[in-house]
């Protein structure tokens, strides 16, 4: 009888324990949340998958991208497309990554700068086995203004 009393709680101390959230490293402090300012540009390197958005671009925001340059032969022929909002702001690419948390993707990592919290690399793969499917952002030169 003592086992089936202690189960029900053991069971939800588990459940709640799964649903705390990231655990920091020991020693470490939290990674700050990041707000996106209304201006700031990166460089964005898209490599992985089948996609129109492949390369490297230096990327100006002002609320949404007003520039995007190629820095690549990839990311050039990718601009020449001149699809719309191709090239996507910071607050997009983790929209996207929280959508295919949503959607079950097999792998959605973001990672994130210490000291502000900004994204700077994020990986989501839908389906482990399949081939192509993937997307591999990573964002550096991140600056404000």
């Amino acid at each position: 009888m003592r086992v089936k009393t202690v189960l029900p709680g053991l069971v939800l101390l588990t459940l709640t324990g799964a649903c705390a959230g990231p655990q920091e490293s020991a020693g470490q402090p939290p990674t700050p949340t990041w707000t996106a300012p209304a201006k700031y540009g990166f460089t964005l390197d898209s490599q992985c998958g089948e996609r129109a958005l492949i390369g490297r671009f230096r990327v100006t925001v002002r609320d949404e991208v007003v520039d995007a340059e190629g820095l690549d032969d990839a990311a050039r022929r990718a601009l020449m497309l001149r699809l719309a909002d191709l090239v996507p702001t910071l607050t997009r690419l983790e929209a996207e990554a929280e959508q295919a948390r949503r959607d079950g993707a097999d792998v959605v990592t973001v990672e994130r700068d210490p000291a502000d919290g900004h994204p700077t690399k994020i990986t989501i793969d839908p389906a482990r086995n399949a081939i192509d499917d993937e997307t591999c952002y990573t964002i550096e030169d991140y600056t404000i203004g």
